[in-house]
């Protein structure tokens, strides 16, 4: 397993639409386990495959206190979404930055497997929430953008100044 290297907003690459996961073996159960690595390390609840530069549709979630129930979602989409619910959210794309984001309360997900078997979840809380915030990454959307226009702009404005700080 290997830790992969987390892409920061505003990076492009971060908005490009992932394409769906077509192959099925060792080489994705490998790149599932880098991802769990990762998202351990940095430490989050969810990760999508564009965050770490694979344009694949594939998520992993786990939002346990003791890191023992990840959830591995390929190809993943909505079914139904009902009610609303009003979060605060941080991203690891986003280091540092926390935002209150209204998103459904309740969801439903159908997804394949490490193995490409279909399943079909309800979610609600926290689990759906982080869902729909990795699905969003799949589609090349950040939280950011469900923002008032000034907060997403100042948000901009703190990380292209620190991308030039770094220089």
């Amino acid at each position: 397993m290997a830790v992969l290297p987390i892409l920061h907003y505003p990076d492009p690459r971060l908005r490009k639409p992932a394409a769906p996961v077509t192959q099925f073996g060792a080489a994705l159960q490998r790149v599932v386990s880098d991802m769990f690595e990762t998202m351990y390390k940095a430490p989050g609840i969810g990760l999508a495959a564009p965050q770490v530069n694979l344009a694949q549709r594939i998520v992993v979630i786990d939002i346990s206190r003791e890191c023992d129930e990840p959830r591995t979602f390929i190809n993943p989409e909505i079914l139904e979404r009902q009610g609303k619910d009003v979060m605060e959210e941080g991203c690891l794309s986003v280091p540092d930055t926390y935002e209150t984001v209204e998103r459904a309360s309740w969801i439903k997900v159908r997804a394949q497997d490490v193995d490409g078997q279909f399943f079909e979840l309800a979610c609600e809380g926290l689990l759906a929430v982080c869902v729909q915030h990795e699905i969003d990454h799949l589609d090349g959307k950040l939280f950011v953008d469900r923002l008032s226009t000034l907060k997403r702009s100042r948000i901009r404005r703190k990380f292209e100044k620190a991308q030039r700080l770094a220089l």
